[in-house]
């Protein structure tokens, strides 16, 4: 199993930055090819609904200066790709290698969140910012629509790009997004010094579970060491400060019903919001 394709929007704020300089770097670290989305708003969407006062001239100004901010825009994502990817020593490249690290630039006009989800569902992993630590960014593509429908795991990246990937932790709690997220995430762990499967809970099911998931990474030749953290105060605290330290943490997202998330909170927005963690989620 490897991962081929990577997928990262990029709409040339900054807030892309370290997204955009993950996905590179995990591109390198994998041999993989990164695919970097920017999606240009069509003028005509853009333009506000107007009542009959509002004159076809002053209509057609709007839409020219949606044009000209989305042109800038677009130059300014460009511009961020290029400079990324030469500090990276990554080759520009648009179709297929058998191997080796590659990227291109590709730009779409429509609807950014369909056009990334999209893009995404022929991808092995799409990368993106942390949309609430950036409000500034001008779009972000919601982690909601990509976690349920891209069908693709879904890297959230810290403010910058890891200096490496050594030491990798997996949030198991015995569900099927976190048994899709361990299969996904099984060429970094492979490549990874150190890998620790941590589980919140002292019921005698947790530590089976935990053994478990040790056992079947064994069977792929990845020597993990279980790890059992008491479930004493929050559960999502508990989670994100036995992980504090880590590379990277490999964690099922949503792994409750919304019913449950909505009254006693959910450990995937707290990951999200509450730490500067590289995440590595799936549905």
């Amino acid at each position: 199993m490897s991962m081929r394709k990577i997928v990262v929007p990029v709409d040339g704020t900054p807030a892309v930055q370290g997204a955009l300089e993950t996905a590179l770097f995990v591109g390198r670290w994998l041999e993989a090819h990164v695919e970097a989305v920017h999606v240009r708003v069509e003028p005509t969407a853009a333009v506000p609904l107007v009542g009959e006062g509002m004159s076809g001239a002053l209509v057609q100004d709007l839409i020219e200066l949606t044009e000209r901010e989305s042109a800038g825009r677009a130059a300014a994502a460009k511009a961020m790709f290029e400079e990324a990817r030469a500090r990276a020593g990554v080759a520009a490249a648009e179709n297929p290698a058998p191997s080796g690290v590659s990227a291109r630039f590709i730009e779409f006009r429509g609807i950014e969140e369909d056009t990334v989800v999209n893009r995404a569902r022929l991808a092995d992993l799409v990368v993106i910012g942390r949309p609430i630590v950036h409000p500034e960014a001008l779009s972000t593509v919601p982690f909601n629509a990509l976690i349920f429908e891209s069908a693709a795991p879904v890297m959230v990246a810290a403010a910058a790009a890891p200096g490496a990937l050594k030491r990798i932790v997996v949030a198991w709690n015995d569900s099927k997004e976190c048994a899709r997220a361990i299969k996904y995430a099984l060429p970094l762990l492979h490549r990874a010094e150190s890998v620790e499967v941590i589980s919140v809970g002292a019921d005698p099911d947790v530590d089976r579970a935990c053994a478990d998931a040790v056992q079947f990474l064994a069977w792929h030749g990845i020597a993990a060491m279980p790890r059992i953290v008491a479930d004493t105060g929050s559960p999502d605290e508990r989670l994100g400060d036995a992980c504090s330290g880590a590379d990277m943490v490999v964690m099922g997202a949503y792994t409750h019903n919304r019913l449950w998330q909505m009254i006693l909170g959910s450990v995937t927005r707290h990951m999200i919001e509450r730490t500067s963690l590289l995440l590595f989620m799936a549905h």
